[in-house]
């Protein structure tokens, strides 16, 4: 399966590589492992979806910037490999969710990327995951992902 291919299939287009907003490495490599650090959701280049789910957000503009944190991430894999069909599949998602108070849907909101990766590899798009519900986010996002792939 061409990973390009799928994107366009799906109607999907790379974003254009984001700045670094502090002193880090955007994909760091471990032997066969690519770990991608925190994305935020980005609309046409800039920082998006700001404010809690469950106040500000909905869970379904939730799993918008859930879909746009893979899209990003997805970009700094290309960037660092030059070819996203090296990549075998998805080992782990960490989702974090600025969440009102009384917000428990967290994994809902990550379903967003978690459905996003499945379409594009299939099964092996489906990692273990976790999703955390969290007081503040940089920027005052809804939704920060980090991954890890496996090459």
């Amino acid at each position: 399966m061409d990973v390009y291919a799928r994107l366009k299939e799906l109607n999907l287009t790379l974003p254009e590589l984001p700045g670094k907003g502090g002193i880090y490495k955007s994909v760091r490599q471990a032997g066969n492992c690519l770990y991608v650090s925190g994305q935020v959701p980005r609309v046409n280049g800039e920082i998006g979806y700001i404010g809690k789910l469950g106040a500000e957000l909905t869970v379904e503009q939730g799993q918008e910037a859930a879909r746009s944190c893979v899209m990003g991430a997805l970009s700094n894999l290309h960037h660092f490999l030059g070819d996203l069909n090296k990549i075998k599949g998805l080992i782990k998602t960490l989702g974090f969710v600025q969440s009102a108070e009384g917000f428990t849907r967290q994994p809902e909101v990550i379903n967003g990327a978690s459905g996003l990766l499945e379409e594009i590899w299939g099964e092996d798009g489906l990692g273990a995951r976790s999703a955390i519900g969290v007081n503040q986010l940089p920027h005052g996002v809804g939704v920060e992902i980090e991954f890890i792939f496996e090459i």
